[in-house]
């Protein structure tokens, strides 16, 4: 998950580097710097500064429900002179700021963890690694216990836990809340907002450094979004998706991406198309042979 963060380029032209980039440019480019930087030397709070989300030019949202959307932080300055269009797209720079790892987890070794679960109303523990080379595992976080769309899911996933089994597959769902608060919702029946029994483990990420280590802790508020992870036998990541706070997922195309997975490991020399099912017809990934699957759709 990233925030996007875009900024003008004329703070760049107060730089002591980009002053002398200009030098060698025309006297009207000289004067245009030279009156942005008085400009700005006059106006100092028209420069954005992230400890200043008040100033004028910038705009911070930050949800106060975790069933709100996360909207990013984006900032902009417009300059007292004008310049040519040309000129402001070749100058315009665009900033991503990672939530954590700048490595893409999909295609390297899951975060390994250790940590207290609850699972059919006991405490336990669970180790990620345990389950390398015996299962696939869906590894899914949640914001909150006792929320809104939260048991949707949970309970979503857990009435449909034998067809995961089926496909060799454990799920394993994290939130920041203590085991005791696991717990009580699990002692909560549905009717009043609460889980039932669930068949599969729900684990306790009171430290926060799982939610840190798969890049889906929201470091001012401390909670998770909405991630899914698809582990292979492996242990490798294969799948992810981190949807905002307000949207829930699907069991549907969770288990038909993990078949998805499964059949391409089962056949190395083919992938699957968009929307592909098990008796589907797969794909060739061949300039030559890929077309017998294009004539056939």
């Amino acid at each position: 998950m990233s925030y996007e963060l875009s900024c003008s380029p004329y703070p760049y032209l107060v730089s002591s580097f980009n002053l002398t980039l200009f030098k060698s440019h025309s006297l009207m480019a000289s004067s245009a710097v030279s009156a942005s930087a008085a400009f700005i030397s006059s106006n100092p709070k028209t420069l954005f500064s992230p400890k200043s989300p008040s100033s004028s030019s910038s705009a911070l949202f930050t949800p106060n429900s975790p069933n709100a959307l996360r909207k990013p932080l984006r900032t902009s300055f417009s300059p007292s002179f004008p310049l040519n269009s040309r000129s402001h797209s070749s100058l315009r720079t665009s900033f991503t700021v990672n939530a954590s790892s700048e490595l893409p987890l999909v295609g390297n070794i899951a975060p390994d963890f250790e940590a207290e679960a609850v699972f059919d109303q006991e405490f336990i523990k669970v180790k990620l690694s345990e389950y390398i080379g015996k299962k696939y595992v869906i590894l899914f976080f949640y914001p909150l216990d006792f929320t809104f769309v939260c048991p949707t899911e949970i309970t979503a996933f857990s009435d449909r836990h034998a067809e995961f089994e089926e496909l060799n597959t454990e799920i394993l769902g994290v939130s920041v809340d203590s085991v005791f608060s696991h717990l009580a919702w699990v002692q909560t029946d549905r009717k009043s907002g609460g889980l039932g029994d669930l068949k599969y483990p729900l684990i306790s990420d009171v430290t926060k450094s799982i939610s840190k280590s798969y890049g889906v802790l929201i470091p001012d508020q401390g909670i998770a979004l909405r991630g899914l992870f698809i582990i292979d036998k492996e242990g490798v990541i294969q799948h992810s998706t981190i949807n905002n706070l307000a949207i829930g997922r699907s069991v549907d195309e969770t288990k038909r991406t993990l078949q998805a997975l499964q059949y391409v490991q089962e056949n190395p020399d083919e992938v699957c198309p968009a929307g592909w099912k098990p008796g589907e017809k797969s794909m060739k990934p061949d300039p030559k042979l890929s077309k017998e699957y294009f004539a056939a759709v």
